[in-house]
């Protein structure tokens, strides 16, 4: 039985092996088995602390680029780490010092772009040049050949000499083939009539701004001279204009209604008369030494036009004009600038920003020939620099101290006067210094409320503005410069190049809305290395860039600055000198850039609003 039981198990046995070969699995002891899922597990974790690693590695690299992009380049490995340990704080902070330079750099890079595009935004696209040479295509290349002809002892000199000259006189000279600087007026080769006449006036040698100037002119160049008031810049044009007509005189005398040979043009009617007088003093001392007589008219508006031709008639050497007179009688074609080849524009930047613009162009067009060009002015942007260039042969740019600058020989007074307290502050303002004075108001109407004031506080005094007949305006002047009056009130007309003689004090009754106006009014005094004081009244009603622009102008004169101004900041103040240029290369203001030039800005909403006006007129006239 028990063998029979043991052959039929064996016979099962061999059944199911035979039935189940292919799902045969071996046995596996117990201590193997748990060795195999202990090394799988320790695969599994080993595969997920690589994964956590990677993931760690890749945030680490993605925090140190974000940090790269704020802060610099940071080390983001434990070798890096390493090293910048053993750099000193010193070096660490020198270095982190000049990434953050080179970052503000990129900064400074990215406003002058922007800055540059303005300025040729805003920058007049047609060259100041006469309609006709526009048109042609007409272009000179050489300046104007005249006889004059440097001393043979000056042009020994070496040019290392010349740039001591210019260097010891704070005179800076751009262009090509530029003349030398002479230190005498009788080294220029004047006439011993004009020595003798600039002695009378107590003139002995001459400024920086006649040092260069005067060669330059003399030699045919056109000029674009720019010096602070009371330098002398109008004998710089007057002199040379007054030796050229001579020169012409002598070769061939002017007939009947020939000339001007010369012209000057200014911007107001008490400026021009003031050239003028000037020009006749000095034709007059060449007169009186046996010189050929030359003549000169006026021509501005408020005087009669007949008088001013029965002088155009037998004929002209010089003539001074203000733009608007001038342009009405060529329109008129009551002379004609058929022989004229010499062209003086005074205070050219306030023409042009007083929009002469296309009336120099119209005047330009009625020269038959080339012209010797020359633009003066105290206050010159870069904008207005660039734009007179058009109109110039090779010109030479000579500046006496930056464009815009107030003299160092006038002490700046800036109060804080509440607005209706500024009447009777006026007076106690006056005790400062002995007469004359002059006091500028911006409106018509503050200059007449002044002036009655001070006439019923027993003031001596008189007023100037553009809505007085042209008989009262020069009467009041007249009456002041030669001290019949003791206080002058005006508005801005009496602001530009008037040389009155001895004013030790000027009142700015009120801040100007343009810096340069201050410039120009505060130069009235402090003339011809004289000293003189400037008191401006300011308060909350001015604009807070224009006292910016102030406090900047005070900075660099080395004036005292109130606490009022002192305290001011402007957002902006650290990019106020970037890439060489100092404050706006639109209007000259050392307190904003030209983004923030409030002038430009002005400028701007005017022009819109000039426009809409002239389309809703043209509208409302077509329906009437």
């Amino acid at each position: 039985m028990t063998s029979y039981r043991k052959r039929i198990l064996e016979q099962e046995a061999a059944k199911a092996d035979s039935s189940d070969e292919d799902d045969y699995v071996p046995y596996i002891p117990i201590k193997q088995r748990k060795k195999e899922k202990i090394t799988e597990a320790e695969k599994r974790l080993g595969r997920v602390a690589i994964l956590k690693e990677e993931s760690q590695r890749d945030s680490t690299n993605e925090e140190s680029e974000g940090q790269q992009e704020e802060e610099g380049e940071m080390n983001d490995g434990e070798q890096d780490i390493g090293i910048q340990s053993k750099v000193s704080l010193l070096d660490q902070h020198s270095e982190l010092k000049k990434k953050a330079e080179a970052k503000k750099e990129t900064a400074r890079e990215k406003m002058l772009k922007e800055e540059e595009r303005i300025l040729e935004s805003v920058a007049e696209k047609k060259a100041l040049m006469g309609v006709a040479e526009l048109a042609k295509g007409i272009q000179y290349d050489k300046p104007i050949k005249t006889g004059w002809r440097p001393p043979r002892c000056i042009l020994k000199l070496s040019e290392s000499y010349h740039e001591k000259v210019r260097k010891k006189r704070h005179i800076l000279v751009e262009g090509e083939e530029l003349p030398p600087p002479i230190k005498t007026f009788k080294e220029m080769k004047f006439p011993k009539a004009i020595l003798s006449g600039l002695k009378k006036k107590g003139i002995v040698t001459p400024t920086p701004i006649q040092i260069q100037g005067l060669p330059t002119v003399l030699q045919g160049r056109d000029m674009i001279g720019i010096a602070f008031t009371g330098s002398g810049k109008t004998l710089v044009f007057t002199l040379p204009i007054i030796m050229f007509a001579l020169e012409q005189e002598k070769k061939l005398s002017f007939v009947k209604n020939e000339g001007p040979y010369g012209l000057c043009i200014c911007p107001s009617r008490e400026l021009a008369r003031q050239t003028n007088d000037i020009i006749e003093y000095y034709c007059k001392c060449l007169a009186d030494d046996g010189f050929p007589l030359l003549r000169n008219v006026l021509c501005i508006g408020g005087v009669s036009v007949k008088d001013q031709m029965e002088a155009i008639k037998q004929g002209v050497h010089i003539m001074v004009a203000t733009p608007g007179r001038l342009m009405d009688m060529l329109d008129k074609k009551m002379f004609t600038l058929d022989i004229c080849r010499y062209l003086a524009m005074d205070e050219a930047d306030r023409m042009i920003d007083m929009g002469f613009e296309e009336d120099i162009r119209t005047i330009f067009s009625y020269f038959k020939g080339q012209r010797q060009t020359l633009l003066f002015s105290a206050t010159m942007p870069k904008k207005i620099q660039n734009f007179a260039r058009s109109a110039l042969v090779k010109p030479v740019t000579i500046n006496v101290g930056r464009a815009g600058a107030a003299s160092l020989d006038i002490v700046q007074e800036v109060e804080y006067v509440k607005q209706e307290a500024k009447m009777v502050y006026i007076l106690e303002c006056l005790q400062k210094t002995p007469p004359p004075v002059l006091i500028f108001a911006e409106k018509k109407q503050d200059v007449d409320a002044i002036h009655e004031y001070l006439l019923l506080k027993g003031v001596e005094a008189v007023a100037i503005h553009g809505g007085k007949d042209q008989e009262d305006r020069t009467r009041s002047v007249n009456q002041f410069r030669n001290r019949e009056k003791d206080v002058l009130v005006a508005t801005d007309v009496a602001s530009k190049g008037l040389d009155f003689p001895d004013i030790q004090h000027v009142i700015n009754y009120d801040m100007p809305e343009d810096i340069e106006n201050y410039v120009h009014r505060i130069g009235r005094t402090g003339r011809c290395g004289n000293r003189g004081t400037a008191t401006t009244f300011i308060n909350k009603g001015v604009e807070e860039s224009i006292l910016l622009d102030l406090k900047h102008l005070l900075r660099e004169a080395k004036q005292k600055i109130p606490p009022f101004l002192a305290n001011m900041q402007s957002e902006n103040e650290k990019y106020l000198d970037i890439g060489g240029e100092v404050g706006c290369s639109y209007c000259g203001g050392l307190g904003h850039r030209i983004a923030d030039c409030p002038k430009l800005e002005a400028i701007q909403t005017k022009q819109a609003q000039n426009i809409g006006r002239r389309d809703y007129l043209a509208h409302s006239s077509a329906d009437y």
